[in-house]
């Protein structure tokens, strides 16, 4: 059955962010001129997704705010002739967006699923809106199409420094053929020096609807909250659950200075900016030359 259904946990606090996140959702932090959660949303419609659900929490109203019509911008827009702004509002308006309230912060894994109603027995994806993955062949529709060949669960994974493997879900790896990895085991944030590898998590996945059974036993894994990658290995020792090293650039903006690292990136690549911030960053790398001196 080709994946058709997307969910989108946007309910975290985003204390990492504080204070800027007290009042707007962190999933509204701005790469550039975009909220992060539009880039996320972006990659859903661009690997054929119909229908997103986004789990939302409490003073994150702006989130369904940014997707909804705002006609008289639209109009004002149209009548001044700004095509290329009217386009970037509606560069999401092709795809159906729904939108539930987590009550309880109780984790990822019940985020996922409060959503169940809306996904029923069907297979799904989970984009996690921490990382931003810029490839021509998106990540998710790379999962979906290894979803299509073996009628199972897919996580994407990518290698980090063994010394980062603390930060991730890491997989143990039975058996890899190519970028296909057959699973032994998935293990949150495993303590430092036991991990089983250095493949890590990266908040993309395809799940069948059978991992809802185990996530509703509600069962409180790390940081006492009920965990997702805690829910898959379960799945995984009843029908197997593969991994795929997925290729592309992960940017990963849970975290101020990645946030900062993807925004000078992201930047770096509009025209209009580039040549203005190499400039910046030459005068910069001067003066810091010279109060070293």
């Amino acid at each position: 059955m080709q994946v058709k259904k997307a969910i989108i946990p946007a309910a975290g606090l985003g204390t990492r962010f504080l204070p800027a996140t007290k009042a707007m959702p962190k999933e509204m932090l701005p790469i550039v001129d975009k909220p992060t959660i539009q880039y996320i949303v972006e990659e859903a419609i661009a690997s054929g997704i119909e229908d997103i659900i986004i789990v939302t929490g409490k003073g994150k109203r702006a989130i369904e705010d940014h997707f909804d019509h705002a006609f008289e911008l639209e109009d004002t827009l149209l009548k001044k002739g700004k095509t290329d702004m009217l386009d970037s509002v509606l560069e999401t308006s092709n795809v159906e967006i729904h939108y539930i309230r987590q009550k309880e912060p109780l984790g990822l894994g019940h985020a996922i699923w409060s959503a169940r109603r809306f996904i029923g027995n069907e297979p799904f994806a989970v984009l996690l809106g921490d990382d931003i993955v810029e490839n021509e062949d998106p990540c998710l529709a790379q999962l979906m199409r290894q979803n299509e060949l073996t009628g199972k669960s897919v996580i994407g994974v990518q290698q980090v420094p063994e010394e980062e493997t603390h930060r991730y879900g890491i997989i143990d790896p039975v058996s890899i053929d190519g970028k296909l990895i057959k699973v032994d085991k998935f293990v949150e944030k495993p303590e430092a020096g036991t991990a089983p590898s250095n493949y890590a998590i990266m908040g993309r996945y395809i799940l069948t609807p059978e991992i809802f059974e185990f996530l509703g036993q509600h069962q409180l894994g790390a940081g006492g909250e009920i965990q997702l990658t805690d829910a898959i290995q379960k799945l995984n020792e009843v029908q197997s659950v593969y991994a795929y090293e997925f290729e592309g650039r992960r940017f990963d903006v849970g975290e101020k200075f990645g946030f900062i690292e993807t925004t000078i990136e992201f930047a770096l690549k509009r025209p209009e900016l580039r040549d203005r911030l190499l400039k910046l960053f030459e005068e910069k790398l001067k003066e810091s030359y010279i109060e070293e001196k």
